[in-house]
């Protein structure tokens, strides 16, 4: 790969995965396109600010893949369960890895979720394992699955965040269950290590986590940072279910299984430092999310 000539095009660039990626490849001197199918939103703007070329690109679109996909070196690739569905983002992903294939992409790197391939009987980590099975089968010159698990920006969803500002941190979790989690930041700098030794990096499949709580000690970290006490409120996994039957089959397999990243090995092996949540916590504005 020649860094001055050579362009990463990375998906979903101004979602959390794909943005931090982005972010790092670009602090790392890289030339990246950003595809989006916003490309005027304010996110696109920052990033066309740090250097990025933006262009305009639909899963659901596949011309508009092909044209982002042109005179490419590498992509970074991920897809939205919650926004696609299980099924589309299946034939999402597939389909994309398909079209980078047929247009002569060097190396794919495939975003997928923690223990994927493990049989958990979770239908948005079923999906993914079966996405991970198409990119190998495609045989890419070189190519990579990074597997990232819970991340800590989950703390700030819409289901999370209003709790949290109320005093409560609320999920449908046992209060003994011991939950894995990464920064999203985090999984930036492994992207960007996927594609700065792609040689040495060929055929690896991470599962990456930076941190480990059960939701009691979580809530007391984030209070501390929110500067107020936080109660951990366990949801009952059948006002989950309600809601959505696959995330409460998840919520199940963490009590029940969980990640199992080693994480001290991982930082070991790959010198990445992690952010540990309550750094995390500490670096968001929360007079910001107050006032949101």
């Amino acid at each position: 790969m020649e860094k001055s000539r050579d362009v990463i095009l990375v998906t979903g660039a101004t979602g959390k995965q794909g943005g931090a990626v982005a972010r790092r490849l670009l602090e790392g001197g890289y030339k990246v396109r950003a595809m989006t199918r916003k490309p005027d939103s304010e996110s696109t703007g920052i990033l066309k600010s740090l250097g990025a070329d933006i262009v305009y690109g639909d899963y659901d679109e596949p011309k508009s893949l092909e044209s982002a996909l042109d005179a490419v070196w590498g992509v970074f690739a991920v897809q939205n369960t919650w926004e696609a569905g299980v099924v589309r983002e299946e034939e999402q992903g597939k389909r994309f890895a398909e079209l980078a294939r047929n247009k002569g992409i060097y190396h794919f790197v495939y975003t997928s979720v923690g223990s994927a391939p493990l049989k958990t009987g979770i239908p948005h980590f079923e999906n993914k394992a079966r996405i991970e099975d198409r990119v190998r089968s495609l045989k890419f010159p070189s190519y990579a699955i990074l597997r990232p698990v819970f991340f800590m920006e989950n703390f700030l969803s819409p289901s999370m965040l209003p709790g949290l500002l109320q005093g409560k941190l609320q999920i449908g979790l046992r209060p003994e269950t011991r939950l894995q989690m990464i920064a999203v930041e985090d999984i930036g700098k492994f992207g960007l290590m996927l594609f700065e030794h792609h040689e040495n990096l060929n055929g690896a499949e991470i599962d990456i986590a930076g941190d480990e709580h059960t939701m009691p000690e979580s809530a007391s970290i984030l209070g501390r940072a929110l500067g107020r006490k936080i109660e951990f409120a366990e949801v009952p996994k059948e006002d989950v279910r309600k809601f959505s039957e696959d995330y409460a089959v998840m919520l199940e397999w963490f009590d029940r299984a969980g990640y199992r990243v080693n994480i001290p090995d991982l930082g070991k092996k790959y010198g990445i430092p992690f952010t540990p949540l309550d750094a995390w916590a500490r670096k968001v504005d929360w007079a910001v999310k107050r006032a949101a």
